[in-house]
């Protein structure tokens, strides 16, 4: 099925989203739809989705035009949306997960569960997937769980599919695992709709690409004819450095030591030392041990063996209070489910460390938070309207300044970001790195966990690399280089 969409315009009161944006889909192809948070590509999607209405434009399929009022008219004509987040319940098997909503029943009106399986397992063959139907989803690492939702969207007879993101939390051998799914998917003539800020990916897997910045298409073309670098000019509307940065740091004292630490089974024998205006990187693939290494400095994994000292002093920290009073500060891996607090506003994730701080005779001083967190917004540059706005309402770049913002305020003396660019666009990325060698630059011992070696190599004075839970060996200079990073990840 081909899609035109010619003209799409939209307004939210006097901000315009978008402006007249054309955004085409061949049958069997995929395209990559980019730009930085807020250029307008989730509204366009929700446009073809039946979220949103456009004031002006037309959606055709195959040449005939179509309106979708109501997601479920846009499902019916064949298009599916896969969110960054995954509409899977992991507590029901896989088949049942399936056919939410859908469910095949017996003219006694009790569900057919055998029916529901056999059409799962026959789809399942059909794509030559090795999935159990009758699997929980819980027990699907998070690869399989993305497959299961592209192949209910095929299920449900799509011939579009739009995906959101739908490597951010994955790694390499699952990321490699979906973009088969997405091969198969372009040998049976779906067309894909892949949104990423991960421009590596868009080189490998994507056909096409459209760029939209400031809601209007600003590039467009075959993927084979331009690069990483000019796909994030394009995007910002600037060159976008790709390169190493060279910076002369300025050591102080030692903020960290640790001595042997273990906690089996994810990582032993860690011996490791950070010091003040340090960016120390410490990278692997998933399931190194070193989110849990940094979690049991920040006091969230109870006891462990081996040695603690800050500043010289040892210490044991069973708790993250007890971290955060010697002046540590961690952001955590997952943002949505440990970074931010969706129930609270901008001003209350952005000031929670230090409503301590902040309180006089039992209630918080408003005032002072709001002068202490406009502080940090200017410094950060966080994009918002008004603090009081939910922080659901941020892209996910301006959340992750947010989070930063929250232990920026506390001044800590060691800054522990597991992931730190996890979700955030190109552009923001640049921003948070500024933001890390500024840190450095003041003082501040800083530890950057990712997986990413063009992010470790980017900002890093040096890096570790572990491997199921053993440091294998320490690089920098020339030797802190994408194949060396990963020869020592993979154990070799």
């Amino acid at each position: 099925m081909n899609l035109s969409m010619r003209g799409i315009y939209k307004s939210f009161g006097a901000n315009d989203v978008l402006k007249s944006v054309d955004f085409h889909l061949s049958e069997g192809e995929i395209c990559a739809l980019l730009g930085e948070n807020g250029a307008g590509k989730s509204t366009l999607m929700n446009i073809l989705g039946g979220v949103l209405q456009p004031d002006q434009g037309t959606i055709a399929l195959d040449g005939a035009p179509v309106q979708f009022h109501t997601p479920s008219q846009s499902l019916d004509a064949g298009i599916a949306f896969i969110h960054q987040e995954l509409n899977l319940i992991n507590d029901l098997p896989v088949y049942e997960n399936m056919f939410i909503g859908r469910e095949i029943k017996k003219k006694s009106g009790l569900l057919d569960h055998k029916a529901m399986i056999a059409r799962t397992r026959e789809l399942f063959e059909s794509m030559s997937l090795d999935i159990d139907p009758l699997a929980m989803v819980s027990a699907l690492d998070a690869s399989y769980k993305q497959i299961v939702e592209i192949s209910r969207a095929l299920m449900m007879k799509a011939s579009i599919i739009i995906m959101d993101e739908p490597t951010t939390s994955l790694t390499d051998p699952e990321i490699e695992r979906v973009f088969q799914m997405l091969r198969t998917l372009r040998q049976q003539k779906v067309g894909v709709v892949f949104i990423s800020h991960k421009l590596r990916e868009v080189m490998q897997i994507c056909d096409r690409y459209t760029v939209l910045r400031d809601g209007a298409v600003v590039a467009e073309g075959l993927v084979r004819d331009t690069s990483v670098e000019n796909l994030a000019r394009d995007m910002v509307g600037h060159e976008v450095r790709t390169q190493a940065r060279t910076r002369n740091a300025q050591l102080g004292v030692e903020v960290l030591r640790l001595e042997s630490l273990t906690l089996e089974p994810y990582y032993r024998n860690v011996s490791l030392s950070i010091h003040a205006g340090e960016v120390l990187g410490v990278t692997g693939l998933l399931g190194d041990g070193r989110s849990e290494l940094f979690r049991t400095v920040f006091g969230d994994m109870g006891h462990y063996g081996g040695r603690i000292l800050v500043e010289g002093k040892p210490v044991v920290i069973h708790s993250t209070p007890q971290a955060l009073a010697l002046g540590i500060g961690y952001l955590p891996r997952n943002r949505k489910e440990n970074g931010i607090i969706k129930d609270m506003d901008i001003l209350e994730n952005g000031s929670i460390v230090i409503w301590r701080q902040l309180a006089r005779c039992g209630l918080i001083d408003r005032r002072a938070e709001l002068a202490a967190f406009d502080k940090q917004r200017q410094g950060l540059k966080i994009k918002m309207e008004n603090p009081a706005d939910p922080i659901g309402s941020l892209s996910g770049g301006n959340q992750q300044k947010v989070v930063l913002a929250k232990w920026l305020s506390a001044h800590p003396k060691l800054l522990i970001l597991d992931n730190p660019t996890q979700g955030v666009d190109v552009g923001a990325k640049e921003e948070i790195y500024d933001i890390i060698l500024r840190l450095a630059d003041a003082g501040v011992a800083v530890a950057v966990l990712s997986n990413e070696a063009q992010e470790i190599i980017r900002v890093c004075d040096r890096a570790l690399v572990m491997y199921h839970g053993d440091v294998r060996a320490q690089v920098s200079g020339d030797t802190m280089n994408e194949q060396e990073m990963m020869r020592l990840a993979t154990g070799s």
